[in-house]
């Protein structure tokens, strides 16, 4: 093959980039689109030939994604840091309720976004479009080191603990050791199905979706049944003993806004759905309405069958739910668990990789990240990476605390994203919005947002000191990696053999944009 030169992820900014005369590459001929209408169809004729990741998401496949995220283990496992901060039944179904009415909004405002900015990468691409380049490297930043790999790892050894469990008897603890080995080859194999059969990947996910939401009305149903039958003590008085701190209040409030999380992740590939001006907003208005009615439901299932102290006690609440009522069918809980550990965990790993793959892209991080597969049409070198990153912290002592130090940071961010619709509003008022919503969702989202990033400062500033320690971090490796171009020759050599290297053993190329 004739080499071609290996250009650099952007013109402007360039991050461990080579720049060598004449470096070979594996490259496609690039094919002209038929029109214009086909390009933004996403038609397979628009994108067939060249080397770029192909518009193979539907409306389906974007349900499935934002439920897979949503419905990981958590609604199964620990939706108890609710009622053990307010500590009554009726406050606690008040509250998820608004952490659902609040997510729709949030929800409403990456539709305005994600349509009126039709780029992969989520929460990073509306951060550098709004307010620049550093403020998106340090969001990309605590996504790649903490975020994305601290949650990979956790739901890996979520899913691990409940296939081992059924092998050792009552009160054995399960060895550290084959935790780590099974999740790592989890994240290995769903790695490797995300990299090169994105069609099966993709159809996995929409069958384990519906699994969720069988094994989720499963429970509703037998809840409600269970009312039925007279069982409603645990609804007498239901807001009786209320906790009145504000602090304790805010913690719940922040407990049920994270079991929400992962409405915002189809945002990461809008640049592989089809037709995403339809179905994107589609995806989250359908999503979301089911979400919280159906997290609501559960809850209500869940306290009519046990006790408030019950769920608190409970290290995993769908199981001692289906030990109390389900008799011998309890074992169908523990594997509906694990296969929504695995399935969540598939898509984290899919929508993460594309976040990583457009960093690159914009030059945040090393040029190779930006590659895509000549054969699978996928980011193989993102993926790659972030597996390892993912395998290295199954291997860190403190991989939760590592999360939950980032968790204040986290919300900072999408509430900087969210801003970001007000921000446009007032800067690009003539910018083509295919979906425009009153302006004060955003602001009532922004505000809400900033209540929960400054409540914990009070609660726990400890953990929000750190959590901003970890990203200042970032700023130095900032300016050495993407303000500094002019490096010295023998540091541009070694990238560009790194790069080259890298290139041929994931038979890759740099993405082919549309003349």
């Amino acid at each position: 093959m004739p080499s071609k030169e290996l250009q650099s992820p952007t013109s402007e900014m360039v991050l461990l980039t080579p720049n060598t005369e004449n470096p070979p590459s594996i490259a496609a001929t690039p094919a002209a689109p038929k029109d214009k209408e086909a390009l933004r169809e996403g038609s397979a004729e628009s994108d067939n030939s060249r080397v770029v990741m192909k518009k193979q998401l539907g409306l389906l496949e974007g349900v499935a994604i934002i439920l897979g995220i949503i419905f990981g283990s958590g609604i199964f496992v620990s939706p108890k840091g609710v009622i053990r901060e307010v500590e009554s039944v009726g406050t606690s179904l008040v509250i998820w309720v608004l952490c659902g009415m609040l997510s729709m909004i949030g929800a409403l405002c990456y539709a305005e976004l994600g349509t009126a900015i039709p780029k992969s990468g989520g929460d990073y691409a509306y951060i550098f479009e709004a307010y620049g380049s550093l403020p998106a490297f340090l969001y990309l930043w605590d996504a790649m080191m903490i975020f994305v790999p601290t949650t990979n790892a956790i739901m890996g050894l979520t899913f691990a603990s409940y296939v081992l469990q059924p092998f050792f008897a009552d009160g054995c603890e399960i060895p550290k050791i084959a935790l780590q080995l099974l999740a790592a080859a989890t994240i290995c194999f769903l790695t490797y199905l995300n990299s090169y059969y994105m069609k099966v990947t993709t159809k996995m996910q929409n069958i384990i979706m519906f699994t969720k939401i069988a094994a989720l009305v499963m429970i509703i149903v037998v809840g409600l049944a269970w009312m039925l039958m007279g069982h409603t003590e645990n609804f007498n008085q239901p807001f009786e003993n209320t906790e009145t701190d504000p602090g304790k209040l805010s913690v719940a409030f922040y407990s049920g806004i994270f079991s929400y999380a992962g409405w915002n992740y189809l945002n990461f590939m809008t640049e592989e759905l089809r037709d995403p001006y339809r179905n994107l907003p589609r995806a989250i208005y359908i999503s979301l309405p089911l979400v919280t009615g159906i997290y609501v439901l559960a809850n209500m299932a869940y306290l009519a069958v046990l006790s408030g102290p019950e769920m608190i006690a409970s290290n995993a609440i769908a199981v001692t739910f289906g030990d109390k009522i389900l008799g011998n069918f309890s074992l169908i809980i523990p594997i509906m668990v694990a296969i929504s550990a695995f399935g969540g965990l598939s898509v984290h790993i899919m929508t993460s990789s594309r976040m990583c793959f457009v960093g690159a892209r914009n030059g945040h991080m090393p040029a190779i990240l930006s590659h895509i597969s000549v054969k699978s049409y996928t980011p193989l070198p993102s993926l790659a990476f972030l597996c390892l990153l993912s395998i290295l912290m199954l291997v860190v002592s403190d991989v939760y605390v590592l999360i939950t130090y980032s968790s204040i940071v986290e919300s900072f961010f999408i509430m900087l994203s969210v801003s970001a619709v007000l921000y446009f509003r007032y800067k690009r008022p003539n910018m083509e919005r295919p979906i425009k919503v009153s302006l004060w969702i955003p602001a009532v989202f922004v505000v809400v947002c900033a209540f929960l990033v400054v409540v914990p400062v009070y609660v726990a500033p400890f953990e929000v000191a750190m959590g901003l320690l970890i990203t200042l971090i970032g700023i130095p490796f900032y300016y050495v990696g993407v303000v500094w171009q002019n490096k010295p020759k023998w540091v541009q050599h070694a990238i560009d053999s790194m790069t080259f290297t890298c290139q041929k053993l994931f038979l890759s190329a740099k993405e082919q944009k549309q003349d």
